[in-house]
């Protein structure tokens, strides 16, 4: 089976904020029916970045995102699937329970051995 990353940029929700307890709700829904369906291996939300550190290459450390970033990830979940069909069907579902759209991208082969 494969693992793909359904994700969504903060700025792609655009729901009120009064809407957000309805969200969080339908959102857990699915999330406990890919739990059910042994398709679910983890996901969270994001802090703002208000929160974000960028450490470098040479280990140097700023608090606050790369000056450049426009875009931040605001949440993922990671599902374990047999097709990209099913990944994007789950994306479906998690689009509409958190009434933005969602990404979805396929892990890379894992190594097992490091020589």
């Amino acid at each position: 089976m494969t693992q793909y990353l359904i994700s969504f940029q903060a700025s792609w929700w655009t729901a009120p904020e009064e809407d957000l307890p309805e969200v969080a709700r339908d959102a857990h829904a699915v999330e406990q029916e890919a739990v059910a369906a042994g398709a679910w291996i983890f996901g969270a939300g994001l802090t703002g970045l208000e929160h974000v550190s960028v450490v470098e290459a040479d280990g140097t450390i700023t608090d606050g995102p790369y000056p450049e970033t426009k875009e931040f990830l605001g949440g993922f979940v990671i599902v374990e699937v047999p097709t990209r069909e099913e990944a994007l069907q789950w994306a479906a579902k998690f689009a509409a329970a958190c009434r933005c759209t969602q990404e979805v991208r396929e892990f890379l082969p894992q190594r097992t051995t490091f020589e």
